[in-house]
């Protein structure tokens, strides 16, 4: 299957270990398996390459968002799907890069904090609790959840299954992807092609 050249920007934003990379890679899986060129862009691993040595205070978290923002716009600009999984947790800085890219889609990865916290295999929740880790979102700094995005997944509800299957349908609603075609339609166009294929005497009925 040929890669689309519509592209876009998918930014998934939620607490830590709200499910963010999870989704994005299983979103990215199957838009690949349905032949769009995608690019994740994990928070983690973007402090370690693109922004490495940035802090944790508003203006290095503001100027982390914007890198990745431009990034994405780039990828996005030329076909690709850009896929962000980055906490981003303040609502300005988002809708600053929302109006920098063309197609943006937010994704709320929502979940309480009593079950990121539950889901924390690298401590970090515990260690800002006990004051070792300063700024840390949802504890001793704010997320401030978006107000209007396209799709909101609640993990502690849904399978990533059945977010990712959300997901993807909410692009098709917004005609960024394009819909699987349904068993019933198959079955219609292979009536179709045995008509015509009657009709050219290849075939008898």
């Amino acid at each position: 299957m040929t890669t689309r050249n519509k592209g876009f920007t998918l930014w998934f934003t939620g607490l830590p270990c709200s499910g963010k990379s999870t989704l994005a890679r299983l979103v990215a899986v199957e838009l690949e398996r349905r032949g769009y060129g995608t690019e994740i862009l994990d928070g983690d691993v973007v402090r370690t390459h693109l922004t490495k040595g940035l802090g944790f205070s508003k203006a290095d978290r503001d100027e982390n968002i914007r890198r990745i923002g431009f990034v994405c716009k780039l990828l996005s600009k030329h076909g690709a799907v850009a896929i962000a999984a980055a906490i981003s947790p303040y609502r300005n800085i988002r809708e600053e890069i929302r109006s920098t890219i063309e197609n943006f889609v937010e994704v709320h990865v929502k979940a309480p904090i009593e079950v990121c916290i539950t889901r924390d295999v690298k401590g970090m929740y515990r260690k800002a609790l006990a004051g070792e880790i300063k700024n840390f979102t949802g504890i001793d700094d704010p997320y401030e959840a978006p107000i209007a995005p396209e799709v909101i997944v609640e993990t502690a509800k849904e399978t990533p299954e059945d977010s990712t299957t959300r997901i993807l349908t909410r692009l098709e609603q917004l005609s960024l992807i394009e819909p699987l075609p349904e068993a019933s339609d198959t079955r219609e166009d292979a009536q179709q092609i045995r008509e015509k294929l009657v009709r050219l005497r290849y075939i008898e009925r």
